[in-house]
């Protein structure tokens, strides 16, 4: 819990302060660190995670924002149910394995099928570019490049590079998805 946070609950507690609440849609290829952010955020450590088989919900809380996440499996099959979340979603953490060029083209076919569509047409999206402290990762203009973010234009979206294992970069991604909504 961040220091405004022991500002802010005591506040919404008492009815002195509104939190706004915020669907937020975890998703991206799997493998790429979706269920380890989401733990690494919620729990405030990271553990041996096993791929997601199903829907998992956790709610945390960024300034005055609360967050019910939804981290939704990544593999082929999975992506196909994304569409049955998408009602109410007022956010999208969209994470993709900065390591691994060689599924850049279908990360960047899963971002922008994600973007085209209705149900999501005012959703700011984040995109991070997680395991950037691998020697092996690429930058950050190349993965922008590769992803095609600078076709996506009807909404906002911003590219930060993270490593959630070494607990740096998607803090401020998820600051910026706050002031976003």
């Amino acid at each position: 819990m961040g220091f405004l946070d022991w500002f802010y609950y005591p506040l919404a507690f008492f009815g002195l302060l509104r939190l706004q609440r915020a669907k937020v849609l975890f998703l991206g290829l799997d493998n790429a660190g979706k269920s380890t952010l989401l733990q690494m955020v919620s729990r405030g450590r990271r553990g041996i995670v096993a791929p997601t088989l199903h829907p998992t919900l956790e709610e945390w809380t960024i300034g005055r924002v609360v967050f019910a996440t939804l981290d939704l499996a990544g593999h082929q099959e999975a992506r196909r149910l994304w569409r049955d979340y998408l009602h109410d979603t007022t956010a999208v953490v969209f994470i993709v394995d900065a390591k691994d060029p060689g599924r850049f083209d279908e990360a960047a076919a899963a971002l922008h099928e994600l973007s085209a569509m209705e149900q999501l047409a005012r959703v700011p999206f984040a995109v991070l570019g997680n395991k950037i402290d691998h020697p092996d990762a690429v930058s950050e203009d190349f993965l922008r490049d590769r992803l095609g973010l600078w076709q996506i234009t009807i909404r906002p979206i911003e590219l930060f590079m993270c490593s959630i294992a070494a607990k740096t970069g998607y803090g401020e991604g998820l600051r910026w998805l706050a002031a976003q909504l």
